[in-house]
């Protein structure tokens, strides 16, 4: 496996040029903190990135995380080296809050430094990306004395955190969740139930983890309506705080899995584990969601990170390995490949799609931040509205576009991308869940045309598409057919509706991820020539984006017939 170079140059690109990070340093909220020195941090989180994380991916997934005879799980070696460096530099508390010991940063800066840490090694990311999750919804949602006595050491990354919501008979369906709370005379719960798919929810490399659980107290009413939210630690804490007994949670089983080898994957039991209750009663998925949206964003930059390692591999192995010949080529000797016109499509192809993606989420994260932190309320409710409308497209297409980069860097190593040696085929496997978990993309495409096209009379949409217009014709093309196929989804409701979700999702992907690379033309006709030292970062971005709006964008409006064909065509 190539190592991992952090885009660095392209990281900065979108930050100020798509997501416009420069706008968030006006307001009171970052004002002072440090906005203009962003560059300089990521160039620290680049370096830890590619020197301490980047070299436990291969060999993490090679050895994968094992249960031992103790009920414990062992991660690969490297692994807790690499996440005591990673704490240590207070990496875990980018964009929490200062008063739980965070820095405060915007969270697109956060999402900008989790990409490096994911594209390095996806499987070592999902841990620290889960803790996030549970601090995004313990300081939404949890009591000022749970906030003061678990968010400082999850800030810290001392100890980390969890979702524990998935049941053998409860996937998609979390209303059928069966895991039980009992009341307890003390103002506790206890809680018995078997959890599935719990990603880090058993490891050697923080001393404690804090499961946020999903459970039914006794007078709980059916469906969603009945589900509560609880702390569930691994180790109980004592008055003081300090770690106490084992709680009654534990992993039973490790998953054997396509990807992500590295990352234990557990099968956890509840046997009348101490737990307290967060918010209200029966609360709990609106509370949970707080966590899973957040998630869902995260998600999506697995699509991104596996897409940039996996462009890197292939475009590494391309100008290294020779095959054939040109009309050029020197008479007894091999071209290299990148010199042949259909391995250059495939680069190019794999490149534009991953700089849409990066402005798409870094779009997607700045519009949270503005949510958040706009002092002006109207500017606030937009910004909500935006994110809402992004987020299902950042977790679905962004996670389909990453399977199909990852697939197409195998096919520009030809036969040696099918053999594990070379890692390209790592990149796929780790790849293939990131649609699958955090709400299957089937899912983000029903909450797109169900819930997010109907918010606000469809404004969100409709402003959206009218910021887009008069960028490139192929973006104009492609923002009418999204028009169109809204209109087409809010008049048929239903099946109807339904059956074209997916397509919609796709289109409106293609189409945001175009209105990156028409800004991102722009940028460089009008930048470039002005840094004549830096043609060559220019260049690409020019080639880049045209191939993006000339070859990739068209494909949108096609999928027009897909979305308005209707449920009938499903037979």
């Amino acid at each position: 496996m190539s190592p991992y170079n952090p885009p660095l140059d392209d990281i900065a690109f979108a930050l100020r040029h798509i997501a416009g990070l420069d706008d968030l340093a006006r307001l009171p909220a970052w004002s002072e903190i440090g906005l203009d020195h962003t560059e300089d941090l990521l160039a620290e989180a680049g370096r830890l990135a590619a020197e301490v994380i980047a070299p436990t991916n291969r060999t993490g997934d090679q050895t994968g995380s094992v249960l031992s005879d103790s009920g414990d799980v062992v991660t690969p070696e490297g692994f807790r080296q690499a996440y005591q460096q990673f704490i240590s530099g207070g990496w875990t508390a980018v964009s929490a809050d200062a008063e739980h010991g965070g820095a405060g940063f915007p969270l697109v800066v956060d999402v900008a430094i989790q990409e490096m840490v994911a594209s390095a090694n996806m499987a070592f990311s999902l841990c620290p990306m889960l803790s996030q999750s549970a601090i995004g919804a313990l300081s939404a949602h949890g009591s000022p004395e749970q906030k003061r006595r678990w968010l400082p050491s999850l800030v810290s990354g001392t100890w980390t955190g969890t979702m524990l919501l998935t049941e053998p008979q409860a996937g998609s369906d979390v209303g059928a969740l069966a895991t039980r709370a009992e009341p307890q005379a003390d103002g506790s719960y206890r809680l018995w139930g078997q959890k599935i798919f719990i990603t880090w929810g058993e490891h050697d490399m923080a001393d404690n983890i804090v499961h946020c659980v999903l459970a039914r107290t006794p007078d709980a009413p059916d469906g969603t309506r009945g589900i509560s939210l609880f702390i569930v630690p691994k180790y109980s804490l004592g008055p003081d705080g300090a770690l106490g007994e084992r709680n009654a949670i534990r992993c039973i089983g490790l998953e054997h899995k396509v990807g992500i080898h590295a990352s234990p994957t557990c099968v956890m039991e509840l046997d009348g584990a101490v737990g307290e209750l967060v918010g209200e009663p029966h609360e709990g998925m609106r509370l949970m969601f707080t966590m899973m949206n957040k998630a869902r964003l995260l998600v999506g930059l697995e699509g991104l990170a596996v897409a940039e390692r996996a462009y890197q591999q292939a475009a590494a192995f391309a100008a290294e390995r020779r095959q054939g010949r040109r009309a050029d080529t020197e008479p007894g000797t091999q071209a290299p490949i990148n010199q042949h016109p259909d391995v250059r499509r495939m680069l190019l192809d794999m490149r534009a799609r991953t700089e849409a993606m990066r402005g798409v989420l870094y779009l997607n994260a700045i519009e949270d931040d503005r949510a958040a932190r706009h002092p002006d309320a109207t500017r606030r409710r937009r910004a909500q509205h935006r994110a809402e409308l992004l987020t299902p497209v950042s977790k679905a297409w962004c996670t389909d576009q990453g399977v199909e980069v990852a697939s197409m860097g195998i096919q520009v190593h030809g036969g040696m991308g099918f053999i594990e040696e070379t890692g390209a085929a790592q990149h796929w496997r780790d790849s293939r869940i990131a649609p699958i978990y955090e709400g299957t993309n089937g899912i983000q495409a029903i909450d797109l045309v169900s819930r997010k096209l109907s918010m606000g009379d469809g404004a969100p949409l409709a402003e959206l598409l009218q910021e887009m217009a008069g960028l490139d014709k192929s973006l104009d093309e492609a923002a009418d057919a999204v028009a169109e196929a809204a209109r087409w989804l809010r008049d048929h409701p239903g099946d109807d509706a339904l059956a074209g979700a997916t397509p919609f999702l796709h289109m409106l992907g293609l189409t945001i991820g175009g209105w990156v690379m028409a800004r991102t033309w722009d940028a460089a006709q009008q930048l470039g020539p002005a840094e004549p030292h830096r043609s060559g970062f220019w260049t690409a971005k020019e080639r880049s984006s045209r191939f993006y709006l000339d070859q990739i964008l068209p494909t949108a409006p096609a999928l027009l017939p897909a979305v308005t064909s209707g449920a009938a065509a499903l037979g």
